[in-house]
């Protein structure tokens, strides 16, 4: 009897013991994340983009994102015809605000010979809420191009 009295004794204090250390009225099951403790993820903005408010529907800008490079083709021909316009860098947003601004340096060796490229040596996108936006420059006209994946 004794041993048995030894063990529940043991027993029952290791149990006070354990719900003495927790303050009262947290309970005993552990806390979910709220939706408070987790961060959003920023945006991956790798791969092709097309032009959503082109006036035409063969006739568009495509950008494509591949680590830190953004490649922009004038789309002509339903698909069949692309010309170059921007080659330039790019920088991965590091959280998920939005808008989500970067500007693009353009890579001169790559668009050296391209005749419907942009020649300026910056250019600024934006990011939100799911479109990718920039000005873009032919013939005297500036439009603002809008793409989505």
């Amino acid at each position: 009897m004794n041993k048995k009295f030894a063990i529940a004794t043991l027993a029952l204090s290791l149990l006070i013991s354990g719900c003495a250390s927790k303050p009262i009225g947290t309970g005993a099951a552990p806390q979910s994340p709220s939706a408070e403790n987790v961060v959003p993820e920023p945006a991956d903005l790798t791969g092709t983009w097309t032009q959503s408010n082109s006036m035409s529907d063969d006739s568009y800008q495509e950008a494509v994102i591949d680590n830190d490079i953004i490649t922009i083709n004038w789309v002509m021909n339903n698909g069949d015809t692309k010309s170059l316009y921007w080659v330039g860098s790019f920088e991965a947003p590091v959280n998920a605000a939005e808008p989500y601004t970067w500007t693009s340096k353009r890579d001169k060796k790559a668009t050296e010979n391209a005749m419907m490229v942009s020649g300026n040596d910056t250019k600024e996108f934006t990011f939100t809420e799911n479109e990718i936006s920039y000005e873009a420059s032919i013939l005297g006209t500036t439009s603002i191009v809008r793409l989505a994946k």
